[in-house]
């Protein structure tokens, strides 16, 4: 499968094992919130974005059939593979990116890297990265910091800086960037031994000298990282509020 060179590709890492849940039961990625797993909530959205031309996931190795049934129940015909993920979200995001080329994407193609428990997102944010992207090579939703950021360096005994908030931003995702850069960067990453090192790609990519664009990006858009991030979003799917914190979907 040949890509154009302005298609542009998702990139969905759900590799994690959801450690910071408090409950039993299956990784949070395949947490039913509302009437569908998590990772259905944040796939749907790039299958309904016509920018979008496949899509890539990197899951946990033993729930790779269960993301397979996920994909044909909900019929998301752009996901073209899903490959077992890595140790760390770093390691997920290259194999799912290698299999994009393996897949005949091309590398300059632009690659929307994105958490499979990010769901809160818009096809507007979806068009922001991938016009930025093809513009500028690079693009990294975010948002204005909101609350004072202190530095400590002796484990939060005290403080040893505080920040200008007023020059602070909170990076989010989707994290976008051409196919070839980005896989290039990853594995030099690993040929230096930082494989895991970095927080995101964000990071990486600023370590290895390319220049990031910001995009405007949603106060809602967050990680569903904990017990608490959950309710939050199960209690919006049920107040009908959703939308209003996504914001319009604009393609």
């Amino acid at each position: 499968m040949r890509h154009g060179r302005g298609e542009a590709i998702a990139i969905i890492f759900a590799g994690g094992a959801g450690t910071r849940m408090l409950r039993p039961g299956p990784p949070k990625q395949f947490v039913v919130a509302g009437d569908r797993p998590i990772l259905v909530h944040t796939l749907q959205h790039f299958q309904d974005h016509p920018g979008i031309g496949a899509i890539y996931i990197a899951c946990l190795e033993p729930y790779i059939s269960h993301a397979w049934d996920l994909t044909r129940r909900y019929r998301f015909e752009k996901v073209r593979a899903i490959v077992p993920g890595g140790c760390t979200a770093q390691e997920s995001i290259l194999r799912g990116l290698e299999s994009a080329v393996a897949d005949g994407v091309d590398e300059r193609a632009v690659a929307l890297i994105h958490d499979g428990v990010r769901p809160i997102i818009n096809a507007e944010l979806i068009s922001q990265n991938i016009a930025c992207a093809q513009a500028h090579g690079a693009a990294v939703s975010a948002i204005p910091c909101f609350e004072t950021i202190a530095m400590s360096l002796d484990q939060a005994e005290t403080i040893e800086s505080v920040t200008e908030r007023d020059l602070m931003y909170v990076l989010q995702a989707p994290q976008t960037f051409r196919l070839g850069e980005v896989i290039e960067a990853n594995r030099r990453a690993i040929a230096d031994g930082l494989l895991g090192r970095f927080v995101d790609q964000a990071q990486l990519m600023t370590h290895y000298g390319h220049r990031l664009h910001m995009v405007p990006g949603l106060r809602g858009n967050t990680k569903l990282t904990t017990e608490f991030d959950l309710l939050q979003f199960s209690l919006l799917l049920g107040s009908g509020s959703l939308d209003g914190v996504r914001g319009a979907r604009v393609a």
